[in-house]
């Protein structure tokens, strides 16, 4: 009960500091399930549990293709995401122009947790995006897929739609990578009329085998390689600001 009255608090003081009409987190209903894009034609290539040491690579692979990614990124899970190389890394990808999202503080597995706990995973990753970029984020996508209404109705209060996927790469199960290009080609030989698909940058092989090889077949049957944002028709942040300065309080 401490930490909602806390956490409605710091929310209150947060909307008060924005301008008029820029957030509203009074009354949000449960939030929208994506589990897949909802304008044709489009594809979304996702890219989760960064930042790693292959985004800023994966970034240049998109850009060179005419393409946007969406980047769901921890606080704390493979590395500090207030270090700096972390810090860099965020905000390059977000000046090139891709959609960056929540997937949470430090990955855990949000059905095991209470209300309090989700709160306090979706805000520090939240914070931490809005000291780097400015932006406060639309989207957040839960760690394994797993989630119940509590999720989604913590994710409304939030302001926050949760994005799952149609197209899994299989990259994080042990998937070589041929059997993730594989998968693209038989999924792209199929031509549905879109694609929500779940990568991860914290493989070197999709960053440099996968990724340029599906870009290829994704586009060679006409589709256009979109954000999360835009395949579904929606802003890709509540709210974009000013970045801040770094201080003590950078730390995970």
């Amino acid at each position: 009960m401490l930490f909602k009255l806390l956490l409605s608090a710091c929310l209150a003081l947060y909307v008060t500091a924005l301008p008029q009409g820029k957030a509203n987190f009074q009354k949000r209903a449960r939030a929208a399930l994506y589990t897949q894009c909802t304008v044709p034609n489009t594809v979304a290539l996702t890219f989760d549990d960064g930042p790693f040491d292959y985004i800023n690579d994966i970034s240049k692979v998109l850009k060179d293709n005419n393409a946007t990614g969406t980047f769901f990124f921890n606080g704390n899970n493979y590395h500090c995401i207030y270090d700096q190389d972390s810090v860099d890394h965020v905000k390059y990808v977000y000046d090139q122009g891709h959609h960056i999202a929540s997937h949470t503080w430090s990955h855990p597995d949000l059905n095991t947790l209470t209300a309090d706990q989700i709160h306090d995973e979706m805000w520090k990753i939240e914070q931490a995006l809005m000291r780097i970029t400015g932006a406060y984020v639309a989207f957040m996508r839960p760690p394994f897929g797993n989630y119940n209404d509590q999720v989604l109705d913590v994710s409304g209060v939030r302001g926050q739609d949760v994005v799952i996927w149609d197209f899994d790469s299989e990259d994080s199960v042990g998937a070589s990578a041929q059997e993730s290009k594989q998968k693209y080609d038989q999924i792209a030989s199929k031509h549905p009329s879109t694609l929500l698909a779940l990568n991860h940058e914290t493989y070197s092989t999709t960053a440099y085998d996968v990724l340029p090889h599906a870009i290829q077949v994704l586009k060679a049957k006409g589709y256009n390689l979109v954000s999360v944002a835009d395949c579904v028709g929606k802003p890709k942040y509540q709210y974009v600001g000013a970045p801040e300065q770094r201080t003590a309080d950078w730390h995970c």
